[in-house]
């Protein structure tokens, strides 16, 4: 899971094995979400609100002041509408170096991108220095990656002025409340401090006591909260004790601490865990797809405007790979396969045919190295993934998307649904041409079940940390990989 944040998502004993495996890289690394409530800083996140935009606006100033002489009203009106863009700034605190320059660099491309073209198409972009301009392309990304730089330095400091840490504690020694205390011991940049646990049992029944502080039984708890001036306060009962919980939450009622649940619901994963209400009923999703209202049309969109170019750019190279499979060998050009789609619904995948043979019965043999089922244009075609190029096809369709988990044949779903639990919750999204395993080295032939378990890591992982930003880094990649690997067969 993320460092970004301490939300409280552990994995209990008895977990999903699929929750036991998380990707060595998560998808969250990239998204770089900002963490929310207690435990985001205020002073830290009101900083970093105002860090993009103020760097981007005063390096604007300088450049142009430096070769104009003075601010001219142009370069102060472009100011103005950069701030408007980029405020609030996003979180890059806890992020990693790599992470902070991909994400400054990306969101600086596309705003500069939006501000030439608006520039263009209204022809005010004459009223600015083509000097000034150029230095400010090159000179706003490097002003932000050293401000947030030096603000790392910084933070620690400005997390003195704020005073001691708030205290919290958790009531409730299990497998959920101890990975919470170890997410609120690793976060960096936290303004908490946590005192300890509250649990009735002895702490021979209990095996995390050796590393966490047990600081008494719940009947002690109201007194203790009082006298040490508890800010937050953390349940982490099972929900099943509704009558433990409510007296738990009525002898506190004298307190001004801020209570939260942290509930044992991690016997499944979370997917888009979110709250809402249905009939006026508040209710939490545990498994939905983050493609749910404006984000489906989102990636709709993107899919749309993504493949058309894409297929026009490669229109010349698709003639050229099917006159070669027809002089190659007998059979068709393009091979279609079922697979499972949205929703566990059947769909046909288009592929360039690279076998002599076009297996979609009920049992399928991957594809292996040397296998002499393989033509030759299809040996030169699988390993550098151009069989997968009509599949932009199915994206116009509307079948697929160009990044989402990777479809496989509906024999191999039906052996892995029963040996991988969690395995059809990736068919709640349309599969893509790309996915978040395949830029992680899980492309190609799966020849255990780890290596398929560790693929399915690594799709709900895309699931639970889906942005257009995630899926852009995703396509970056793939191009990437596919220029070097060979792991494909």
């Amino acid at each position: 899971m993320s460092t970004t944040g301490c939300k409280p998502f552990p994995k209990s004993s008895n977990a999903l094995v699929m929750a036991e495996a998380n990707p060595t890289f998560s998808a969250s690394t990239v998204t770089a979400r900002q963490a929310k409530g207690p435990l985001a800083n205020n002073m830290l996140s009101a900083v970093e609100s105002v860090l993009d935009p103020a760097i981007l606006t005063l390096s604007l100033w300088l450049i142009s002041t430096s070769f104009e002489g003075e601010l001219l009203p142009p370069y102060l009106i472009l100011s103005v509408i950069v701030f408007s863009i980029s405020f609030p700034g996003a979180s890059h605190l806890r992020s990693s170096v790599k992470v902070l320059i991909f994400d400054v660099l990306y969101t600086w491309f596309w705003m500069a991108l939006l501000l030439f073209f608006l520039g263009f198409a209204t022809g005010y972009i004459a009223q600015f220095s083509s000097q000034v301009l150029i230095t400010w392309l090159w000179a706003a990304p490097l002003s932000q990656i050293g401000a947030h730089l030096l603000f790392r330095i910084a933070a620690p400091y400005l997390l003195m002025l704020q005073g001691p840490p708030q205290r919290a504690i958790i009531v409730g020694m299990n497998e959920q409340g101890a990975a919470f205390a170890s997410r609120i011991h690793e976060t960096r940049y936290s303004n908490m401090e946590l005192s300890g646990f509250f649990d009735d049992r002895n702490e021979s029944r209990l095996p995390h006591a050796r590393h966490n502080p047990l600081l008494g039984r719940l009947r002690e708890l109201p007194e203790f909260v009082k006298e040490h001036r508890i800010q937050f306060i953390y349940l982490s009962l099972p929900m099943a004790s509704q009558p433990r919980i409510l007296h738990v939450l009525d002898e506190l009622k004298d307190t001004t601490a801020s209570i939260y649940f942290v509930p044992d619901m991690f016997i499944t994963d979370l997917i888009q865990a979110r709250s809402g209400t249905v009939c006026g009923t508040p209710v939490i999703a545990v498994c939905e797809s983050p493609f749910a209202g404006s984000n489906g049309i989102i990636k709709r969109v993107s899919d749309i405007i993504l493949s058309l170019l894409i297929l026009l750019l490669i229109s010349p190279l698709l003639l050229l790979i099917a006159t070669a499979i027809r002089l190659d060998s007998p059979g068709p050009i393009i091979f279609k396969q079922r697979r499972y789609g949205l929703d566990g619904e059947e769909i046909l995948v288009y592929k360039f045919r690279s076998m002599s043979v076009c297996e979609d019965g009920n049992t399928i043999r991957q594809a292996q190295r040397n296998d002499t089922r393989i033509t030759r244009i299809g040996a030169f075609l699988r390993k550098n993934s151009l069989d997968e190029l009509p599949q932009f096809i199915n994206v116009l369709q509307g079948r697929m998307s160009i990044v989402g988990p990777r479809p496989h044949a509906v024999a191999h779903n039906e052996i892995y649904r029963n040996l991988i639990k969690g395995y059809m919750i990736r068919h709640k999204v349309k599969p893509g041409i790309t996915g978040w395993a395949q830029v992680n080295g899980y492309r190609g032939e799966t020849r255990t079940l780890d290596k398929m378990q560790a693929r399915i890591d690594h799709d709900l992982d895309y699931l639970r940390n889906w942005s257009l930003r995630l899926d852009l880094h995703i396509i970056c990649k793939t191009i990437l990989i596919v220029l070097k690997d060979r792991a494909a067969y």
